[in-house]
């Protein structure tokens, strides 16, 4: 029911506000201080994150997840975990129920991801950090746009530029949820464009969202930005959808 899905809400930022776990309720006293009081260190450690080693830092360099999004516009992956729990718990109270406390902590662990990654010179500097908008009418809906709430903290971690306003979108779809790839980039076509011209010199971006699934919504990004003079995109996100036989 409505309201104790409002009740577990409240429960949990009241369990923040005590310094305590948000999975398990245990005390944030061991809590690895890049959580950001969101997990302690037993909760932390079991979290579905990808093996950035084995993969160099680049979700592209793994063969399944090539094949699974083919003719990518974007250059680099950069993502925490596939979507699976507590992610997939984490990122719709994020987006629909203004648990805006999980942005701060799961921006600083991608940023984090992103940093140690760098080591391997796998890419030029970040000119610029974007996130992906959301048509006027929904946010207006909405209240916020929850790839913002993760770009800005994402962007002032690593003292990265970032800019909210130089992309718009220009159509306004119904939900992409539960379409095949095939849907989604149809309904997507030039449903982004630049609102502004970019700062010069603007040769790589980073793309911050939430959830990558068939890579529809980052290609026509990507698309928008390389015809502006971009030359590298690089999309960061919380959560990849694993493949499936949906194209």
């Amino acid at each position: 029911m409505e309201w104790q899905k409002k009740h577990q809400i409240l429960y949990k930022k009241f369990l923040s506000s005590l310094g305590q776990c948000d999975l398990c309720g245990g005390n944030l006293v061991n809590t690895i201080k890049s959580q950001q009081t969101l997990l302690c260190s037993h909760c932390f450690n079991d979290l579905p994150l990808f093996k950035q080693a084995i993969i160099q830092g680049d979700l592209l360099n793994w063969p399944a997840i090539n094949k699974a999004l083919p003719k990518t516009q974007f250059d680099h992956l950069i993502c925490l975990s596939p979507y699976l729990p507590p992610f997939t718990q984490w990122l719709p109270q994020l987006k629909y129920q203004g648990r805006f406390e999980l942005a701060t902590s799961l921006a600083h662990l991608l940023a984090q991801c992103w940093t140690q990654q760098r080591l391997l010179n796998f890419t030029s500097p970040v000119d610029l950090v974007l996130s992906v908008p959301l048509h006027i009418n929904k946010w207006k809906l909405r209240g916020y746009n929850q790839a913002h709430l993760l770009a800005k903290p994402f962007a002032q971690h690593l003292q990265l530029t970032y800019d909210a306003t130089a992309l718009i979108r220009t159509q306004h779809n119904i939900s992409q949820v539960g379409k095949t790839g095939k849907e989604r980039r149809h309904a997507l076509t030039n449903a982004f464009s630049l609102a502004k011209e970019l700062p010069d010199n603007t040769k790589h971006v980073m793309l911050v969202d939430d959830v990558l699934t068939t890579g529809s919504t980052a290609n026509e990004i990507s698309k928008a930005l390389k015809n502006s003079g971009v030359s590298t995109v690089t999309v960061a996100t919380i959560c990849l959808t694993l493949p499936s036989a949906k194209t």
